[in-house]
C-alpha cells in the first residue's frame, strides 16, 4: 500500500475540491498532481470526508461498489487489486426514467450483476460460503460511472478519493437466487441505441462476483465499516464501459437474470 503523505488539512482541501467539481460541474486536475505525497490511505480518508459530508447533509449510504475488478484496467492503472466506493441513495434511478445527463460531468455506463443483502456482512475474515449466505438476490444492473478529474487521467488514488469514479445506478426488476444462476458463467450483452457495444460473463469480474463481494467485505470491515443488510453491492463491469450521450438508451441483458435498462436525456441545465 502506498505511504500516506497528507496532514488532515490537506485531506480536507482535497476533499472540498471534488466536492466543488459536483456543484460547478467543472472537473479538477488529478488530485496526485496538486496534493504531492498522496496515498491510497489517503485517498479512502479523503472519500470519506465527503461521505461523512453528504451524510451530514441527509443523504443515506445504501451499498457499495466496486472498481478495477478486471485484469485489463488493473494493468492501465499499475495495481494488483481493486478499490471501492459509497452508493448513496440518490444514486438509485428507475428503469425507463429519464436520466439527466447534466447531473454528470464525464459519464460512461457498464453492465453489472448486483448483489442484494439479506443480513449483514462483518469482515475481515469473511468467506465465500459466508459471503453466498448473505446475499437475499441477484440483479441485473447498468452502474454509471462519472469522474471529477479532468479527461479521467486518474490513478489510483485519484479514483479512490473521488469515491471510486461512482455516479449513479439503474437496477432491474428480475431478482433471481444465487442457487438459479452459476455468476461466472453468466454472459451479458450490453447495447446502445439497439447496438452492440459490450459483451462480457460474470467470471470477468476477479474469476467471481462472488469474489468481488467477499473482498470487499473484508476490505471495509478491516475499517471499521459492515455491508448492512438491504444494501446494494456492485461487484464490478463485465465488459469496458460505453460512453453516455443525451438521448442514450442502454439495455443490459444476462443470461439467466433478466435485463435492465437506463435512458438519458438532457443537458446540464436539467440538474437537479
Amino acid at each position: 500500500m502506498t505511504v500516506e503523505g497528507l496532514d488532515e488539512e490537506t485531506r480536507a482541501a482535497a476533499a472540498q475540491s471534488l466536492l466543488a467539481a459536483y456543484d460547478s460541474g467543472e472537473p479538477i486536475a488529478p488530485p496526485t498532481s496538486t496534493y504531492q505525497g498522496m496515498g491510497v490511505g489517503d485517498a479512502y480518508a479523503i472519500q470519506l470526508l465527503q461521505v461523512q459530508q453528504w451524510v451530514a447533509s441527509g443523504r443515506t449510504v445504501r451499498g457499495h461498489k466496486v472498481g478495477l475488478t478486471s485484469h485489463a484496467m488493473q494493468r492501465l492503472l499499475g495495481v494488483h487489486e481493486p478499490d471501492y466506493g459509497h452508493l448513496m441513495d440518490d444514486f438509485f434511478f428507475l428503469e425507463h426514467t429519464p436520466i439527466p445527463v447534466g447531473r454528470f460531468l464525464q459519464p460512461r455506463i457498464e453492465p453489472e450483476i448486483a448483489f442484494v443483502l439479506k443480513r449483514p456482512l462483518r469482515g475481515p475474515g469473511v468467506t465465500v460460503p459466508e459471503a453466498m449466505a448473505a446475499v437475499d438476490f441477484v440483479l441485473p444492473a447498468l452502474e454509471i460511472v462519472d469522474s471529477r478529474v479532468a479527461d479521467w487521467k486518474i490513478g489510483l488514488p485519484d479514483t479512490i478519493a473521488d469515491n471510486a469514479s461512482s455516479g449513479a445506478l439503474v437496477l432491474g426488476s428480475t431478482p433471481t437466487s444465487l442457487a438459479e444462476v452459476d455468476l461466472r458463467l453468466s454472459g451479458g450483452v450490453m447495447t446502445r441505441n439497439g447496438e452492440v457495444v459490450g459483451t462480457g460473463a460474470g467470471g470477468a469480474v476477479l474469476g467471481s462476483p462472488l469474489t468481488s463481494l467477499v473482498w470487499l467485505a473484508n476490505t471495509v470491515g478491516a475499517r471499521g465499516v459492515i455491508l448492512e443488510a438491504g444494501h446494494v453491492v456492485l461487484p464490478g463491469s463485465i465488459c469496458a464501459m460505453a460512453p453516455v450521450s443525451p438521448g442514450d438508451t442502454f439495455t443490459a441483458t444476462f443470461a439467466g437474470l433478466g435485463s435492465v435498462t437506463a435512458r438519458f436525456s438532457g443537458n446540464r441545465e436539467e440538474q437537479g
